[in-house]
């Protein structure tokens, strides 16, 4: 009778155990993630971010998120004298266009986003990090979020101008008394630009003429941006500059003779500017933009900003406490009331002051 015969597959041998354990290895680790890939495998996002945000600071913000996130990001920053203003005209240009190329709109100042949002050129997101920002640094269709603010000043330096001769009240830098002697940035751009809008709102359309004609005819100077108006008082050329409070922190990092005073808008305190951040409406990488808003309005970020050099002021009350930081007076203008205002502002700028 012939033996049975029965076939036996050939063990494997060492190199092929271990790739079969390799193999059983990565089955297990992707298994309860669905087999996606990797982080180290995984394609990277790409954001293209419009920012007005100092470059010095936000860069230092920015990079932190693509160290931790798998998106790199196109940063488009704007020029000194421009701030805000011509990224906003580049905004408005390309979605005409029908070529929306931004994503995030990282912004040095609110007003000229809550006119984006009203243009219908911002898309809503309510950001869960944002849920400790106070109401009022919110828009209510989630269009923006507010934070890190910077107040209105006036620098001047105690070498040169006493304290007790300095303004407390803005309407006073256009008399003769202080005029010749003040320095601001051309109020069509940036911060100054969102200031004389408030002046409008506050004051009305008619006082806010006659500040800017009493500024022309008694002398004002009028810089590029806030940055140039600060270094005329430093170098003496002026007696007193109408900036912003970062600039002064930055001059007295550096060395320079300097101090700031909060005047008065005429109902109880200064004009106080928060940063803001809005996705761009015809974003192609909404989840990762997101994901960038969500970082950038997060209470680590403001903490960043108010520990910088540009000490900006969080909106968020705890962090405040916590740093020590105090909130100074602020004007009760309304932001929407400041946007409203702006487009009469910006024209009795050019028909009086800039011409």
């Amino acid at each position: 009778m012939p033996s049975l015969s029965i076939w036996r597959p050939p063990l494997p041998n060492k190199a092929q155990w271990q790739a079969a354990l390799s193999c059983l290895a990565a089955a297990a680790i992707l298994a309860p993630t669905g087999c996606k890939p990797t982080t180290e495998t995984a394609p990277k996002s790409r954001l293209v971010v419009y920012c007005s945000v100092d470059e010095a600071f936000a860069r230092t913000v920015l990079k932190l998120f693509e160290d931790r996130a798998r998106t790199e990001l196109d940063v488009v920053f704007d020029s000194e004298a421009g701030k805000t203003t011509g990224l906003v005209n580049k905004i408005i240009g390309e979605a005409q266009a029908g070529r929306p190329r931004a994503d995030v709109f990282w912004s040095s100042e609110l007003f000229n986003t809550i006119l984006l949002g009203r243009r219908g050129l911002l898309e809503p997101y309510d950001s869960p990090a944002a849920a400790d920002i106070p109401a009022r640094f919110k828009d209510p269709q989630h269009h923006w979020t507010a934070l890190a603010a910077r107040a209105r000043v006036l620098a001047f330096n105690p070498d040169q101008t006493p304290a007790t001769d300095v303004p407390t009240r803005w309407e006073q830098l256009a008399s003769p008394k202080f005029a010749k002697r003040t320095a601001i940035a051309n109020p069509l751009f940036g911060t100054t630009r969102g200031h004389v809008a408030a002046m409008f709102a506050l004051w009305g359309a008619k006082r806010g003429r006659e500040f800017l004609t009493q500024l022309r005819d008694n002398g004002a100077h009028i810089y590029d941006s806030n940055s140039a108006t600060v270094r005329a008082v430093i170098a003496r050329r002026a007696g007193l500059g109408a900036t912003d409070t970062d600039d002064v922190w930055v001059a007295q990092r550096s060395g320079a003779s300097l101090d700031l005073a909060y005047p008065d808008m005429g109902d109880g305190g200064t004009l106080l500017i928060p940063c803001s951040v809005a996705i761009i409406k015809g974003s192609t990488n909404m989840q990762a933009a997101r994901d960038l808003v969500d970082f950038l309005v997060s209470a680590e970020v403001e903490r960043m900003l108010a520990e910088s050099d540009s000490r900006n002021i969080p909106v968020r009350k705890r962090l405040r406490t916590e740093l020590g930081i105090e909130w100074p007076p602020e004007s009760k203008v309304d932001f929407n009331a400041v946007a409203d205002a702006m487009d009469e502002a910006v024209a009795a700028v050019r028909e009086i002051l800039i011409r």
